[in-house]
């Protein structure tokens, strides 16, 4: 039999930017019910590498260097919050990064950007010859050149973040429940609530769509071309012998590091395959060739777990962020892609700040999450 439930705004996805935006909603006084098909953190924001910066990604410099700003300085504040509400550890740190370049023209690219990131507030950067390389790290391989030096970025345990993020926001008055949206009750395009596949309907003011790489779904509902895709990665976490790497290092789109389970954890893939979420052979050698090229004395270390997951992709690579044009209380939080992390805390936050004050201070008009569609 169907029912009907209601809530002053349902929010559809239980990952980060889902579970963020419920957080900042109720420490704004909204109470809000969060709808997960599966369970909070069970795809991307759970099995994500966790690292924490903004000077890297899509959009920056440009339009997404703001909202990934906002989002490291949201993760200082939740490394505080969290553990005093909840108790869970969610693993923060300051992690210095180490970014190799292999090539003469990887150093360029590496060394012409050292001037932006030096304007950049809170982080310190110089660049590493291969000599002071080996010293400060001598396990990386002397194919390596070089490599720019960050200190200010920071890293954290995804899982227990978002745990801890969904106990935090539950304390505070936010509902989660299991179920799947399939569609949304509206007439002349204001939000009226949602209908889930067990027949109930839940009556609402207010849809935020954080659907990850799922929310081409919510095409046809709204009426927007909604450009986004799974985008595959796959991280391997190994037991290695010897100390502990004390730095994030990364080398084009791959990046190791050992992390407080004292695992190393490296990746990662871009794979193209729908929505597939096993974890595959060919992704774990893929992994393993390029970090032994890297860290060849991972050579004896030992393969614990192999994770996959799926993050949202947009057409441009760009957030899909803001108010659903053509709908009064539609709003959509998606399309981080592997930034989804350190971003989703800002996506929150704008989120319920739209939701709350009808503004934000942060330009989002890049984002627009009707543009495909013109």
């Amino acid at each position: 039999m169907s029912t009907i439930d209601s809530a002053d705004v349902v929010i559809v996805g239980g990952g980060i930017v889902g579970i963020s935006t419920a957080y900042y909603l109720a420490k704004n006084g909204i109470k809000s019910m969060v709808i997960e098909r599966d369970t909070v953190g069970s795809h991307a924001s759970g099995f994500a590498y966790g690292s924490l910066g903004a000077l890297g990604g899509p959009g920056i410099p440009g339009p997404g260097l703001a909202v990934a700003v906002k989002g490291v300085h949201l993760h200082h504040q939740l490394a505080q919050e969290l553990p005093e509400r909840t108790g869970i550890n969610i693993e923060y740190r300051d992690r210095p990064s180490l970014s190799l370049a292999f090539t003469k023209q990887d150093s360029e690219a590496a060394k012409n950007s050292i001037h932006w990131i030096q304007s950049q507030p809170d982080y310190a950067v110089k660049w590493i010859d291969q000599s002071n390389l080996q010293e400060i790290e001598p396990r990386i391989s002397d194919e390596a050149i070089g490599a720019i030096h960050v200190n200010g970025t920071a890293d954290v345990e995804p899982y227990r973040l978002v745990l801890a993020l969904t106990q935090a926001s539950e304390s505070i008055g936010v509902t989660i429940r299991h179920g799947h949206i399939t569609g949304l009750v509206g007439t002349h395009s204001k939000v009226k609530g949602v209908t889930l596949d067990s027949n109930d309907t839940i009556s609402c003011e207010y849809v935020v769509f954080a659907m990850g790489p799922w929310s081409g779904e919510a095409s046809p509902w709204l009426g927007i071309d909604i450009s986004v895709q799974p985008l595959k990665g796959q991280i391997l976490r190994l037991r290695a012998p010897g100390a502990p790497y004390q730095y994030s290092i990364s080398w084009g789109d791959n990046y190791a590091t050992t992390k407080p389970d004292g695992m190393v954890w490296a990746g990662t893939t871009e794979e193209d395959v729908g929505f597939d979420e096993n974890p595959t052979p060919e992704a774990r050698d893929k992994i393993m060739a390029s970090l032994l090229r890297v860290l060849p004395a991972l050579k004896d270390s030992e393969l614990v777990r192999q994770t996959a997951c799926l993050r949202p992709l947009s057409a441009d690579r760009l957030m899909l962020l803001g108010k659903v044009p053509g709908w009064e209380g539609a709003y959509m939080a998606t399309g981080a892609g592997r930034q989804g992390i350190v971003l989703g805390p800002a996506m929150g936050q704008i989120t319920a700040n739209l939701i709350t004050k009808g503004q934000t201070s942060i330009p989002i008009d890049a984002f627009d999450p009707g543009r495909f569609s013109k």
